[in-house]
């Protein structure tokens, strides 16, 4: 351990982190400094370990539910908050949220069993995935967890599930709506079906505890979250009238974070055209790398919204005595983590642009998987002092044509050498490891987590994932 403090600490000798100029990735203090201050750290962790790299430091998510939980109490409501923990694997990082005094949201029992082992208390566990198994629903039972019932047929299962147990226990539930504007969605229930499942729950009051309702949209806008829970209210009081007691609604995540300067997007947004990609075609749509709001802007926009009978949405919240829950993932994830590919080879090509290969595979960083694009310009890490700019896209290392982490044409300040190293910023949030694989029999990518011991030096260490 303590060579590792010493290795971060090492002198960067000729090794340089080259700032990008275009889409510049904003980085945590934290994460800037070892980037930019001791480049020849990521070079001995990669030696070590491998590339592609993961790098994580958890006491970041731990500030971004400091974050969020300042803006819930400006507002004064009750509150709840699960970590998204499908959106990164990394074990660290569930842990931190334990740590941090917050639930974990699962998607599958492997997920739940990670999240106990980390520490977190069996109720303070949220079960959202729209296709639990039978083994699933039993666990979660087992540990008193939450659970979101997506559809008529889960509530079915559950009952049945219910019945094999012996010991009497009760199903902690929430129903999940299906907002009207999301009428095509396989998720969630319509009106028609909620109020099919509140009057069940009504008579099963012996085998379920009906705890409140559940939403998870897509798309990143607060103003949606907000009419679904406008839509709400009636089957809030329909809930009443049958004498059940909600006592929470769950928006779900979506909670948009910002990657890059939100002026610099725009321009870059409003100047690309098909030249700046090696297919010579712009992907159809991006994540808002460089949107205007971020996680707490959003929540405290949604939470002083319009809602009903002249009350904002927390005004509703504390009105009927309701607790607010979220389920952030990539946003309590923000600035978390990096991920390092090594460079195994610079080729020209007859087009003119370069080919960057590395270390790695679109796998370990997936957008381009999704007809997308990651709209964060890597930090090249080189001992080249100098040299003309160029601009290329990044390829990985398998036989796939089409396995290329940028197709887009990186404007690089030198051209980069065998040996360099990629630094993609802020990939904690889904990109590092959705699709990560063993393809080529190339082994997983390792992860090691960033801690500071008691004088403050970095520390790192294997991050120990239990999936």
């Amino acid at each position: 351990m303590q060579s590792h403090t010493q290795l971060l600490e090492a002198e960067t000798g000729s090794l340089k982190a080259w700032t990008p100029g275009v889409l510049r990735p904003i980085l945590d203090p934290a994460v800037a400094d070892i980037v930019y201050s001791s480049p020849q750290s990521l070079l001995g962790l990669v030696e070590r370990y491998g590339s592609p790299l993961n790098i994580v430091w958890p006491h970041i998510l731990k500030q971004n539910v400091e974050a969020l939980r300042a803006v819930l109490r400006k507002h004064q409501v009750r509150f709840d908050v699960f970590y998204g923990a499908k959106v990164n694997k990394s074990q660290a990082l569930v842990r931190a949220a334990v740590e941090a005094g917050i639930g974990v949201d699962v998607s599958s029992v492997y997920e739940m069993r990670d999240a106990l082992r980390a520490g977190v208390a069996p109720a303070r566990l949220c079960a959202t995935g729209p296709a639990k198994t039978r083994e699933f629903h039993a666990e979660l039972i087992a540990n008193a967890a939450l659970i979101s019932v997506d559809s008529v047929e889960e509530l079915a299962d559950l009952e049945a599930c219910l019945h094999r147990v012996a010991n009497g226990s009760v199903a902690r539930v929430l129903l999940r709506y299906r907002p009207a504007a999301s009428s095509a969605s396989r998720f969630g229930m319509g009106g028609d079906e909620l109020l099919q499942c509140l009057r069940h729950l009504s008579e099963q009051k012996q085998r379920f505890s009906f705890e409140g309702f559940h939403f998870h949209l897509g798309g990143y806008g607060f103003e949606p979250r907000v009419q679904a829970l406008r839509e709400l209210i009636r089957h809030v009081e329909a809930a009443r009238g049958l004498g059940l007691d909600p006592k929470i609604i769950d928006i779900g995540g979506g909670l948009p974070i910002r990657y890059v300067d939100a002026d610099a997007y725009e321009a870059f947004l409003r100047a690309q055209s098909g030249d700046d990609y090696r297919t010579g075609k712009v992907p159809e749509s991006f994540y808002p790398y460089g949107g205007r709001l971020g996680a707490c802007e959003w929540l405290d926009r949604l939470l002083a919204a319009p809602c009903v009978d002249g009350l904002s949405i927390a005004g509703y919240l504390n009105t009927q005595q309701l607790t607010l829950a979220l389920e952030p993932g990539r946003s309590l994830a923000d600035q978390s983590a990096v991920s390092v590919f090594r460079v195994t080879r610079v080729k020209q090509l007859a087009s003119g642009n370069p080919v960057v290969f590395v270390e790695g595979s679109s796998f370990s960083a997936c957008e381009t998987w999704f007809a997308s694009e990651y709209l964060v310009d890597p930090i090249l890490v080189s001992r080249a002092s100098g040299g003309q700019p160029v601009r290329a896209y990044i390829a990985g290392h398998s036989c796939l044509d089409d396995d290329v982490i940028t197709n887009r044409l990186i404007a690089f300040n030198t051209m980069p050498q065998a040996g360099d190293l990629l630094v993609y910023a802020n990939t904690a949030g889904y990109q590092m490891d959705l699709l990560e694989n063993e393809f080529h029999r190339h082994p997983m990518p390792h992860r090691v987590t960033v801690t500071y011991d008691a004088a403050g030096a970095p520390v790192v260490s294997p991050d120990d994932r239990m999936e």
